[in-house]
């Protein structure tokens, strides 16, 4: 087994404490938490679930969806991704746009995929989709940034250094080409319609939530 793991951002460094970033992973380590101990009944309270969504109820768990998980590896994938480009585009947004832009690319993100199967009753959680936004706002707002990258094929491990428009580009690439083999949502799995979503929700709007004035590069000792 072989994959691509990014570590940070190696182009630039956020001229401040990354506030959002920094709460929302501690959120959803804690939202995690709550799951851990209340088990199946707290997961199907407060997940996302087509069926009941689309039939007028429980739209509050298309916001707290976004902030559970199925699993540790799930999570810990998530919260890495998301330290890995959130930064960045906090700064490039402040903190209070960034947070609206997370919430808003989540909401939208977990509406497409309960869109795709609108009477379905599986659970849709995770971050995955507001952290697809930020990805998607990541590669039009620093396309030629350097990301350290975790390469690794077994027991073979690297560290490397890939534009942005590369990496991202890849795994947005693997999403539409995975959702085009996996023809059947109703099996569960990985949400791959909610990635796309996401993704195109943060493209777009990257423009639109980021200040012009805070979006400078800043190299680091390291670039």
């Amino acid at each position: 087994m072989g994959g691509l793991i990014p570590l940070g951002n190696a182009s630039r460094r956020p001229r401040g404490f990354t506030a959002v970033t920094t709460l929302l992973i501690l959120v959803n380590v804690y939202v995690f938490l709550l799951e851990l101990s209340g088990g199946d009944r707290f997961v199907r309270t407060w997940s996302a679930i087509p069926f009941r969504i689309t039939r007028g109820h429980h739209s509050i768990t298309l916001l707290s969806s976004m902030f559970m998980h199925a699993s540790w590896m799930h999570i810990i994938g998530n919260m890495v991704f998301l330290w890995a480009f959130g930064p960045a585009i906090e700064d490039a947004m402040g903190h209070a746009r960034f947070l609206f832009f997370y919430l808003t690319g989540g909401v939208v993100a977990m509406m497409a995929q309960v869109f795709a199967d609108p009477s379905s009753m599986i659970p849709c959680l995770g971050a995955s989709g507001a952290i697809a936004a930020v990805m998607g706002a990541f590669i039009v707002t620093f396309p030629h940034d350097r990301i350290r990258t975790l390469i690794f094929f077994l027991i073979f491990f690297r560290i490397t250094y890939i534009p942005a428009v590369f990496l991202i580009g890849f795994w947005f690439l693997m999403q539409v080409f995975n959702f085009g083999v996996v023809a059947d949502v109703r099996t569960g799995g990985v949400a791959y319609i909610a990635h796309i979503a996401g993704f195109i929700f943060g493209a777009i709007a990257a423009r639109v939530f980021e200040n012009q004035r805070r979006v400078a590069f800043r190299s680091n000792p390291y670039n």
